[in-house]
């Protein structure tokens, strides 16, 4: 558990803990309970908070593990959602637009009837000025003329005052004007107005004339019939009017108006606004709560054209002035249009005529098309999804066979593409996997089977060494490799005469270590068991079928190195490849006479060196041993003197390299030289030490074998 998890657990239970401690104090009537709702709350907070961070990380673990979810989740960040948004925004446009439109046809046919009783306004006031300039009565036969051939004059109201006197035309049976004097009036005007809690059209024409300044106002109420008049069929138009809602004495208090003012139906729309400043004929600094009520409906909402012409409802406020006070209110009306896009979409493409039909088929076109698109897109974003998912899929299952060591499994590959290439990358991947892990277990079982041949090969080397009473033998091998091709050997002939062998193979690992131990079981063979003699030579180039005729054997004691060395290189060349040979070095030290007989079969010369720094090198004998048939070696006799040393050694201890050249025969014996008194498995460690010293970090090169013999 997460500390975030247990920081969540540990609110919810102190919570719960907190609201049980509360309950329980309440019930007791134990002080304190009440104050515990707060800490409750706050920690029920923190507990929930915790807890959505929580699933959402649930859930984003669990749903986004798979790539095919990441995608899709990619796919609603980057298309989908905003896709949604741009056609939302699209729509909440098309409606604002649609609404504003249909408001716009409403206030643009109130615009236009302003024009008109402004311009009749106008006439009339003209009318009246001259007939005043000529001292005849304020009467206008135009206004009469209008109202008996206009069924809207009929409605129509027109006063005039001059210097703020009603004129004659103004006046009504009870000697009162329609509507009272616009003081405010200095010039044209044209407005909505709110007299008496109503609305008018109303239009006023202000001339200076030498009797004085005439006012003429003409006034038609906003009606049903009139914004029937000015948006014919455009749909359910309604229209709210503001009226002053406050408590009666509050109402005396303040404007001493003995007039109850209508208070609105149960549909109202309260709004509050800011009262008028000083001097408009209000209350300064006071605010007042004004209440829209519907006043008239006008029309009803068309029928349906279709399943998405849906009905739009769009308010717009229609401002008008305070004709008492002159003041604009910019909320005394309200105007709401209930209407169709279909009502919208002909008003504003009639002018266009059968051409708009043409429009909507281009648009259909356009929609089918874009749809279209958008479908192949779909199926296209599906397929490559599924192609990437599907890979990566095949992937991961690969890497579990993989995981549990199956090596054979493959991808199938069905594309050409980067994914494909992927899978054959992993398919290749795989194959050489599975060969080396083939070649390690080749390489594991002769690196086993060189394990027992290097086992097999230390037990051919002499361990425990007889020695004479007057020489002292010792000798060393190190292979380059797990097994050696160098030899040597100590073998005791009887109490008085011992072999010694050094011998070198061609080549390196199993191939010379095998022709080694052929070497060796021979030279045992023929040393302890006796040496056939060869009563008919094979000459050379005979073939390897010829038989060799043998007769009795010579005893071991009458053996002599050459003759080992002919036999010896007779079996080799018969039973070896022909690039197959060795170099080998044969020595029979006579114990009573303290001579060495020996014979060199191709091998580095053997040094004597004497006490007194002299050296003799043996290298009577022949060639290399296996390279030639009906070969014949020379022998030798050397006599040891006490405290000579026999010094055998490999190619392998003077011919490793370094920057500056080969380690040499010369460094070889000045280091014997150095350690003359020591015992013999000292001066092997000296030698050997130098040489590791010699080739430093390299690889060594070849084996390296060492026989040292000293006498007594």
């Amino acid at each position: 558990m997460t500390r975030l998890a247990r920081a969540a657990w540990f609110s919810l239970g102190l919570a719960l803990f907190l609201f049980l401690l509360g309950k329980i104090l309440s019930a007791l009537k134990l002080p304190g309970g009440a104050n515990l709702g707060g800490w409750v709350t706050f920690l029920s907070s923190i507990a929930i908070v915790l807890f959505i961070v929580l699933g959402f990380r649930w859930l984003r673990t669990k749903l986004l593990w798979r790539l095919r979810n990441r995608l899709i989740v990619t796919y609603m960040f980057i298309g989908v959602i905003p896709a949604l948004l741009l056609i939302s925004m699209a729509f909440v446009t098309i409606y604002l637009f649609a609404g504003q439109f249909a408001n716009f046809v409403v206030t643009s046919g109130m615009e236009l009837k302003l024009h008109s009783v402004e311009a009749a306004n106008g006439a009339i006031a003209n009318e009246l000025a001259a007939k005043l300039e000529r001292g005849q009565p304020a009467s206008a036969e135009s206004l009469a003329g209008l109202r008996k051939t206009s069924v809207n004059w009929r409605h129509r109201q027109v006063c005039a005052w001059l210097e703020a006197k009603p004129l004659t035309t103004c006046l009504q049976s009870d000697g009162k004007t329609a509507f009272s004097f616009p003081a405010f009036i200095t010039g044209p005007f044209r407005d909505v107005v709110q007299d008496d809690s109503r609305l008018y059209l109303r239009g006023a024409t202000l001339l200076t004339i030498p009797s004085g300044k005439l006012v003429v106002v003409s006034s038609e109420p906003l009606n049903g019939d009139l914004v029937q008049e000015i948006a014919p069929d455009l749909g359910e138009i309604t229209l709210y009017a503001s009226a002053p809602e406050s408590p009666p004495s509050a109402a005396n208090q303040t404007t001493g108006n003995k007039d109850s003012v209508p208070a609105p139906n149960q549909n109202g729309i309260h709004l509050s606004v800011a009262q008028q400043p000083p001097g408009s004929g209000g209350p300064s600094a006071k605010s007042r709560q004004e209440t829209l009520a519907p006043v008239l409906t006008a029309g009803s909402t068309p029928p349906a054209d279709g399943y998405i012409d849906r009905v739009i409802t769009f308010g717009a406020p229609l401002p008008a002035v305070n004709w008492q006070t002159g003041n604009r209110d910019p909320h005394a009306a309200l105007i709401r249009v209930q209407t169709r896009p279909s009502v919208l979409y002909n008003r504003l493409f009639a002018a266009l005529g059968d051409f708009a039909k043409g429009v909507e088929y281009i648009l259909l076109i356009i929609a089918i098309i874009l749809a279209i698109i958008e479908m192949l897109a779909l199926l296209i974003g599906t397929r490559l999804t599924r192609t990437i998912t599907g890979s990566i899929a095949q992937i991961y299952r690969a890497t579990q066979h993989v995981d549990r060591g199956d090596f054979s499994h493959r991808i199938p590959v069905h594309s050409s593409d980067q994914l494909a290439q992927l899978s054959l990358s992993f398919n290749s991947m795989t194959t050489s996997i599975e060969k080396l892990v083939q070649e390690q277990k080749e390489k594991q079982r002769l690196e086993n089977e060189l394990v027992i041949a290097q086992e097999v090969q230390a037990q051919l080397f002499p361990r425990q060494i007889s020695q004479l009473e007057s020489l002292e033998v010792h000798g060393f091998c190190r292979p380059a490799r797990t097994v050696s091709g160098d030899y040597y050997d100590f073998l005791a002939v009887n109490s008085e005469k011992m072999i010694l062998a050094v011998g070198d193979v061609s080549g390196k690992g199993i191939s010379a270590a095998l022709l080694m131990a052929t070497i060796h079981s021979a030279v045992r063979a023929y040393t302890l068991e006796g040496v056939p003699l060869l009563r008919e030579p094979v000459a050379a180039g005979v073939s390897s079928g010829s038989k060799l005729l043998l007769s009795e054997n010579y005893p071991a004691h009458e053996a002599s190195p050459g003759a080992l060395l002919s036999l010896l290189n007779h079996q080799l060349f018969e039973s070896t490849p022909s690039e197959k040979y060795a170099t080998l070095f044969l020595g029979i030290y006579d114990d009573q006479s303290r001579r060495l007989t020996y014979s060199n079969g191709g091998h580095l010369p053997p040094i004597i060196i004497s006490e007194d720094g002299r050296i003799q090198r043996l290298d009577q004998g022949g060639t290399v041993v296996g390279l030639f048939d009906n070969l014949t070696f020379d022998e030798a006799t050397v006599e040891l003197r006490p405290g000579d040393i026999f010094l055998a050694y490999s190619d392998g201890v003077t011919e490793p390299e370094n920057d500056f050249g080969e380690f040499g025969e010369d460094r070889l014996l000045e280091l014997v030289r150095g350690r003359w008194s020591q015992p013999l498995a000292r001066i092997t460690e000296g030698v050997t030490g130098a040489v590791d010293d010699w080739i430093g970090e390299n690889e060594q090169p070849d084996d390296i074998t060492l026989v040292l013999a000293r006498a007594r």
